[in-house]
C-alpha cells in the first residue's frame, strides 16, 4: 500500500518522533510505501517548554520525511490536506497525544481523504491529556471525526476513547523500542557517564513533568533504608517546567541528597540512551497517573526490571513479581519496591520472564493490530 504518517520526525527529536520513524522502517520492510509528513513548525517556542524542539543527530536512513505542516497556519492546513488528497494514499497513519494538534490534524486529514480512497487510522497516546486546558474537548471532537479507527497502547486510553466515538478501536501495547544500540557493560557505561561501576544506580528516564512523579521518587531516596543500602539516583531527561525542577531541587537541598541523585537534565540524545539504560540495575516510573509508556519499551529492549506504579497502562506490561515490581504510587511504596528488587531471590528467573515479556511487543503484531482496525 501507499501509506502516509501524519506527525513528528527528524529534525524533531523526542518519542514522537522515534515511533513515527520506528513504525516506517517497519512498515517498509513489510513491501508499503510510506512517506512521513513532518512539522515545519510544531509548537511556537512560547509553546515549547524544552530547551529545543529539533536535534543535531543525523536524518533517519532510508526514510521519506517531508517538513511541511504548520500547526498553527489554516492556510498550511488546506495545502497540506490537498497535497496529501491527490497522492491518494490507501492509508494514513496520525498519532494524537495533545488537543492542540486537533484543529491542524482535523482539518489536514479531512481535505486528505476528501478522495473517498484514503483511509484514516489514529494511534492515540492519550485522547485526554495530562494537563487539561480551555478547549481540549471540543478540538479533540473536531480530530475524531476525521478519523475512521483508532487503536490505542493502554485500555485505560480505549476507555476513554470510547467516550468520544463509536467507530472502531482496538487495543495493543506500545511495542519494544527496538532502534537504540546495543548495552554495554555496566562499567563501560558507568566510564562513559563518569560514575563509579561499583555503585547500585536506579534510573529515572525521559522528559521530567509533574505526573511523572520524580518528587515521589526523590522522597523514596530520603528513605532511611534507601540510604543504608548505598543506593544512589541516576535521573535523565530535560525538564518541561521550571516550577517542578525548583520543587525537585528543594526536595535534594532538604533531605541532603546531593551525593546520591546524579542529574543530567539535558534532552538525551538517541546515540547515549544507551548508557544511561547500561549503568541502571533497575529503571523506575514513579508516575502520578499516565496512560502507556515508551520508557517501559526502551527498558524491556535494554532487558532491564523496573518498578513502576499502579497507575494507568504501566501495571499491564509489567508482571509483579516477574520483570519487577508494581508499587502504589507514595514515596514508602516506591522505596519499598526498590529495596524488594536489591533482596537476593526476589525476582527468580529474572532474565528468562524479561525476555518472554519483550516478545510479545514486537512491531508485526502491533501493525497487524493496526490493519485490522481500519481495514478490517
Amino acid at each position: 500500500m501507499r501509506i502516509a504518517i501524519l506527525g513528528t520526525a527528524h529534525p524533531l527529536r523526542g518519542g514522537l518522533a522515534a515511533f513515527n520513524e520506528r513504525l516506517a522502517y517497519q512498515l517498509q520492510e513489510q513491501g508499503h510505501e510510506v512517506v512521513i509528513y513532518s512539522f515545519s513548525l510544531q509548537y511556537p517556542s512560547f509553546l515549547f517548554p524544552g530547551k529545543t524542539q529539533f536535534t543535531d543527530e543525523p536524518a533517519p536512513k532510508g526514510l521519506n520525511i517531508k517538513t511541511v505542516v504548520n500547526s498553527v497556519n489554516p492556510l498550511n492546513w488546506i495545502s497540506v490536506g490537498r497535497q496529501m488528497n491527490k497522492q491518494n494514499f490507501d492509508l494514513i497513519v496520525v498519532k494524537y497525544w495533545l488537543p492542540f494538534m486537533g484543529a491542524a490534524f482535523g482539518s489536514i486529514l479531512r481535505l486528505a481523504k476528501a478522495n473517498k480512497h484514503t483511509r484514516v487510522l489514529c494511534v492515540v497516546d492519550n485522547i485526554i491529556p495530562h494537563e487539561k486546558r480551555p478547549g481540549d474537548t471540543q478540538l479533540t471532537n473536531y480530530f475524531v471525526g476525521a478519523i475512521d479507527a483508532f487503536v490505542t497502547m493502554s485500555k485505560d486510553v480505549l476507555k476513554d476513547v470510547k467516550t468520544f466515538t463509536s467507530k472502531p478501536a482496538f487495543f495493543t501495547p506500545h511495542p519494544v523500542y527496538d532502534s537504540y544500540k546495543e548495552a554495554v557493560t555496566k562499567q563501560d557505561a558507568c566510564s562513559k557517564l563518569q560514575l563509579d561501576s561499583n555503585t547500585k544506580y536506579i534510573l529515572f528516564f525521559g522528559f521530567i513533568r509533574e505526573y511523572k512523579g520524580l518528587d515521589l521518587l526523590l522522597e523514596a531516596m530520603a528513605d532511611e533504608r534507601i540510604c543504608k543500602a548505598g543506593i544512589h539516583l541516576l535521573a535523565a531527561g530535560e525538564y518541561y517546567n521550571k516550577t517542578v525542577e525548583a520543587n525537585n531541587n528543594a526536595i535534594i537541598e532538604k533531605h541532603g541528597l546531593q551525593q546520591v541523585v546524579h542529574l543530567k537534565t539535558d534532552f538525551i540524545p538517541n546515540s547515549e540512551v544507551r548508557y544511561y539504560f547500561s549503568a541502571a540495575d533497575l529503571v523506575v516510573q514513579p508516575y502520578k497517573h499516565a496512560t502507556q509508556s515508551g520508557i517501559t519499551q526502551i527498558a524491556f529492549h535494554f532487558e532491564k526490571p523496573m518498578v513502576v506504579t499502579n497507575v494507568g497502562g504501566l501495571a499491564e506490561v509489567v508482571p509483579d513479581g516477574k520483570v519487577g515490581f508494581i508499587a502504589e504510587p507514595n514515596p514508602t511504596a516506591i522505596a519499598d519496591a526498590i529495596l524488594k528488587f536489591y533482596t537476593p531471590g526476589s525476582l527468580p528467573d529474572m532474565q528468562t520472564h524479561i525476555k518472554n515479556e519483550k516478545k510479545k511487543y514486537t512491531w508485526d503484531t502491533f501493525t497487524e493490530v493496526m490493519m485490522k482496525a481500519v481495514f478490517g
